[in-house]
């Protein structure tokens, strides 16, 4: 019987170096030109370390973006018990400092199924946390939950979010600044004038 290809450790510096290199391939020249040697060469290691710490290049993907998502569930979770939780949301929300790289996980889960996975898996989990804050959170502002449901208010806000940072990185903006004004003239009822260096971790 064959045993498991030995893979490297996982707090191994090297293993950490080739993910930090396959981040900026995906961030400056996109999914397409992202391979075990090209990140093997942004790393300065040698191709076959690549494949000693990832058993494939999905599995090395999947690690640039477990490591993204879960700083992103630690960011929403300060967001969400924040002084004004709906700012705090809906500026992590509407950050367009990840819009490159969710754009190309897009890409990638086009052509493969684990890393589609993986989006889901994490794109629900970033839902739930939403589902289990927000109804304290309506609760002080004195909203009943059958008039705003809390799933209801999640996936608006977050696909609402979500297209506005895609067409914007694309480079079509119609509609987003009116769009934009009348959430926030809504957060602006409820929370104030939004105070980001306390609303916001």
């Amino acid at each position: 019987m064959t045993s498991p290809r030995r893979i490297g450790a996982l707090d191994a510096k090297n293993r950490t170096v080739l993910i930090d290199a396959a981040e900026r391939l995906l961030l400056e020249e996109g999914h397409t030109a992202v391979s075990s040697r090209r990140v093997a060469a942004r790393a300065g290691l040698k191709p076959q370390l690549v494949h000693y710490y990832f058993r494939s290049m999905d599995d090395l993907l999947l690690e640039v973006f477990r490591r993204r998502a879960e700083e992103g569930l630690e960011y929403q979770a300060l967001a969400l018990a924040s002084e004004q939780p709906l700012w705090a949301l809906w500026k992590f929300s509407t950050d367009t400092a990840g819009t490159s790289l969710t754009m190309e996980f897009t890409g990638l889960a086009n052509r493969s199924e684990v890393i589609r996975a993986e989006i889901a898996h994490y794109s629900e989990r970033f839902r739930v946390a939403q589902i289990e804050a927000l109804p304290a959170i309506l609760e002080r502002y004195g909203i009943p939950p059958e008039e705003l449901p809390p799933v209801v208010l999640t996936v608006l806000l977050s696909s609402l979010s979500r297209m506005i940072m895609l067409e914007d990185a694309l480079g079509f903006t119609t509609g987003h600044a009116e769009t934009l004004e009348l959430v926030e003239q809504q957060i602006r009822k409820l929370e104030g004038e939004p105070r980001f260096a306390d609303a916001t971790p």
